[in-house]
């Protein structure tokens, strides 16, 4: 269920949005590829599953005996669709040809709606909040706004406090977390209050979803069919991909979760070896969890069993690209897993509470790097150092072979302050520089590795003040640490789940 192109889109967004925080004065290539990532979520090949599962899946009664009872229940085995088998047309609902304003889908919407709330607080641009418009059954096509996305979804979920539905007939708590993540970014760019669905759903969900017994999880339902009112249950280690999802929204639920795959699984036991599971996916989630909770002992495990199960590269003609290629034999890293375990790349313990929780919105008005040559000139740090008025830039070739070309970049969003500004490159004083407007510099320089710092006057104001530096975030340890197992710190840094033992 997991396999549809869509899926590519949304996880390669993840590690996309933290790094965007690491450069909040440079955001340009990174908006333009959520720019992309949106566009191509309208198309057919986003909602491919929708727009040609029709009806009952002809083949249910040739699915491998190992589905029996893991994915599909026993009692209804050979006359019930897998997961990921859309159904589009089965009774209730009927045809529904608009993948985003289907009863069901939420599996599409959700993430859409997660997707769209990424690039607008990455960019800042609304331009998905004018009309567009996104594929339909049969080649028809549907006009829809990202508020009106935000709102259908929100809107949805009220009238079904169990969750709406994915595929006709099932509801995925994972991809309700997801869809929840969305409208709590929603709601942070644009004031309103829609993630309150959410919270509402999820004292349904620990009511029905979920068992706790001497404060230890039981079990946990993979999804849930109304129609034949059945939740389809799995161990207590099955709520890893929800725990990512939820961590921003409800960091409690998400811990219970973490530490009871942890339990299930014993990857956080240094006297246990780390058993592999045949589907990966479990331990990249579980290893992305372990780098945000500050978990070291377990992600220096997990890392360690990953760097040889997922065959990290670089690639390129120069070397210049990165990625995971899990022993394939593909021309490319495939989006889902490589994407995904990027995330613990580039994002430091908390990341990404911080963005949901407290996204910075004060970049916005600071001063940015705009022009820059990627990917010929490359950028590690792009950060507005508010006390004293400075914007730091740090530049690289993005392949060697550019090194010493000249290049130009400029600095918008500056004071009208021009007698006051100046520059320093590499520790000295750099003049290569020129105002083309009242809030904007231009700078010109050679491909390579250099270190600016622009003074630009703009300093920090109460409006200014860093959001991420008031956010709570929970931090979890390792039981085997000799810290506490789970603990409140308060950020002061800028800078297929069946196949795995954790279901079982």
């Amino acid at each position: 269920m997991t396999n549809f192109p869509r899926f590519d889109l949304a996880d390669s967004c993840y590690a996309v949005a933290l790094m965007a925080d690491k450069t909040p004065a440079w955001r340009e290539a990174y908006s333009q590829i959520l720019d992309q990532m949106v566009d191509r979520h309208t198309t057919f090949w986003a909602a491919v599953d929708w727009l040609t599962q029709f009806g009952s899946d002809p083949d249910r009664d040739k699915y491998p005996d190992v589905w029996k009872g893991t994915l599909i229940p026993e009692h209804l085995w050979g006359r019930y669709d897998s997961p990921g088998w859309t159904a589009n047309g089965v009774e209730p609902w009927g045809l529904q040809k608009d993948p985003v304003g289907a009863d069901g889908m939420l599996f599409f919407k959700g993430f859409f709606n997660l997707v769209l709330s990424l690039h607008r607080y990455v960019s800042g641009d609304r331009k998905w909040d004018d009309p567009f418009k996104v594929v339909g059954v049969d080649d028809t096509h549907f006009q829809w706004t990202h508020s009106r996305v935000a709102e259908h979804l929100t809107e949805q979920w009220r009238r079904h406090p169990e969750g709406p539905h994915c595929e006709n007939t099932k509801i995925w708590p994972y991809c309700l977390s997801a869809a929840g993540l969305g409208l709590q970014m929603f709601d942070r760019l644009v004031g309103t209050d829609k993630h309150s669905v959410f919270d509402e759903w999820t004292d349904y969900a620990k009511r029905n979803y979920l068992e706790v017994e001497g404060g230890l999880l039981k079990w946990v339902a993979l999804y849930y069919d109304p129609i034949v009112d059945h939740v389809h249950k799995v161990g207590s280690g099955g709520g890893t991909g929800v725990a990512w999802y939820a961590l921003p929204q409800h960091p409690e639920l998400a811990e219970l979760f973490y530490r009871a795959s942890l339990s299930a699984t014993g990857w956080d036991d240094p006297a246990v070896p780390v058993a592999v599971p045949s589907d990966p996916r479990g331990l990249v989630m579980t290893a992305m969890l372990a780098n945000e909770f500050g978990d070291a002992v377990t992600h220096a495990r997990l890392s360690d069993t990953l760097e040889q199960l997922a065959e990290p590269r670089y690639f390129g003609s120069e070397s210049e690209h990165f990625g995971y290629w899990f022993h394939l034999g593909e021309p490319w890293p495939r989006g889902q897993m490589s994407a995904s375990l990027m995330v613990t790349d580039v994002a430091d313990p908390g990341d990404w509470q911080r963005l949901f929780i407290s996204p910075n919105l004060a970049k916005f008005e600071q001063p940015t790097v705009e022009g820059i040559e990627f990917p010929r000139l490359g950028l590690s740090q792009a950060w507005n150092d508010l006390a004293h008025g400075m914007l730091q830039v740090t530049t690289y070739a993005v392949k060697p072979s550019l090194a010493g070309e000249q290049t130009v970049f400029r600095v918008t969003g500056m004071p009208d302050q021009k007698d006051s500004i100046f520059v320093r490159c590499d520790g000295s004083e750099y003049t290569n520089w020129k105002s083309v407007g009242s809030d904007t510099i231009e700078i010109r320089t050679e491909i390579g590795p250099h270190s600016f710092q622009i003074y630009t006057g703009y300093r920090e104001s109460t409006a200014d003040v860093d959001q991420r530096t008031r956010t709570k975030v929970v931090q979890s340890e390792s039981r085997h640490s000799n810290a506490s197992v789970s603990g409140i710190i308060r950020a002061g840094s800028f800078n297929g789940l069946a196949s795995c033992p954790c279901c079982n």
